[in-house]
């Protein structure tokens, strides 16, 4: 068990997987709520990126290699439906 500042890794670890949870409900919200589609394309992309380091928390703690794969895949897939999305909306913008 290593320590960092006398605290366990693990348990900071799990901290800051619980952080990226609880900013990844703002960001849910904000997708939701949000007033504009810029809003809603910001939170889902915050949240994109909230998971991609929950996963990369998760896989560090357990020491398992398999997670960062799921992690980098989800990642790609995440950047190509940003894109997407903003291609067609700007494309919807460009016909009205």
């Amino acid at each position: 068990m290593d320590l960092a500042f006398g605290i366990p890794t693990d348990q900071i670890l799990l901290y800051a997987i619980y952080f990226f949870l609880g900013s990844s409900v703002l960001g849910v919200i904000r997708v939701i709520i949000g007033p504009t589609v810029a809003d809603r394309m910001t939170g889902l992309n915050l949240v994109s990126a909230q998971i991609l380091a929950i996963l990369v928390l998760y896989a560090v703690r357990e020491g398992r290699t398999n997670y960062l794969d799921v992690a980098l895949v989800y990642d790609i897939f995440g950047f190509i439906g940003i894109l997407a999305m903003a291609r067609y909306f700007t494309g919807k913008a460009r016909r009205s």
